[in-house]
């Protein structure tokens, strides 16, 4: 992977992670199109890389709230901060056995499917579209509704599964109130994101999923990259995912999906 290569899947990251049209779906169809869709293991190195990357950029654009979730943890008494930190740890469990003990699985998703990406943007194109015409409420995320939206970001490991799209989506189907629901999918995932680098890094320390196609220098360009444009579209996007009606990313779904199937079927 070139230094270009990197820079411009980093950008794809920062920009995709904060809408509802699947990352790790832009990514994987990025690598196809620059012709990086043979990496193997390290596709998927990079993927958890630039994720990590634009967690970081959430934790920074959300400071207080990670600061609020923190105090909640550290408090005895059951105040909303508190039920608000005990919901996040709760909406981790699912997705987090799903990649201990499925992590070899998943793995062989992450290398230019580009059928399997069309086909899971069309799911979340579906998802988005049916969220758009759920009733509006006030709802606050409960212990249960944490549950299920963990389970839907277990779901979203799948490249062209939208993770915030599906928790998003499957939040507002709840009825929990659209800006609770992108609040709540932004924080949510960092815990993961940052623990599966963790997992990754002593990996690379042991040299098991070190490679001469990927350098540190390419996966330093695309996490600089990812953290950067990451701070800059969290902080537009996330009121764009508060505000804007969800068909209009359900569109855009439909379409990259249905093209995607388009570039199979045409033998491209």
């Amino acid at each position: 992977m070139s230094l270009f290569d990197a820079i411009i899947l980093g950008i794809i990251q920062g920009l995709t992670e904060f809408l509802p049209v699947s990352s790790s779906g832009h990514i994987e169809l990025g690598k196809v199109i620059l012709g990086q869709n043979d990496l193997g293991e390290e596709s998927l190195l990079f993927t958890v890389i630039v994720h990590g990357a634009t967690a970081l950029s959430t934790i920074v654009v959300f400071r207080k709230d990670v600061g609020q979730i923190l105090r909640g943890l550290s408090l005895r008494s059951m105040t909303e901060s508190n039920r608000f930190a005990l919901a996040v740890i709760i909406s981790m469990v699912p997705a987090a056995v799903v990649g201990l003990l499925l992590q070899d699985q998943f793995e062989t998703y992450f290398n230019g499917n580009v059928l399997l990406v069309g086909s899971m943007l069309l799911i979340t194109g579906l998802l988005l579209f049916l969220a758009d015409k759920a009733t509006r409420t006030e709802k606050k995320v409960s212990n249960m509704h944490a549950v299920i939206i963990g389970i839907s970001q277990a779901i979203a490991i799948l490249p062209g599964i939208s993770r915030s799209g599906a928790t998003i989506s499957t939040s507002v189907l709840l009825g929990i109130d659209r800006e609770r629901a992108a609040r709540f999918s932004f924080l949510m995932v960092i815990p993961l994101i940052l623990g599966k680098m963790l997992l990754d890094v002593r990996s690379l320390m042991k040299g098991d999923i070190v490679s001469d196609q990927i350098s540190v220098v390419a996966l330093s360009a695309g996490f600089i990259a990812s953290f950067i444009v990451g701070i800059l579209a969290c902080t537009w996007m996330i009121q764009l995912v508060k505000r804007a009606n969800l068909r209009y990313f359900a569109y855009y779904c439909f379409a990259a999906g249905f093209l995607s199937l388009v570039y199979v079927m045409s033998g491209s």
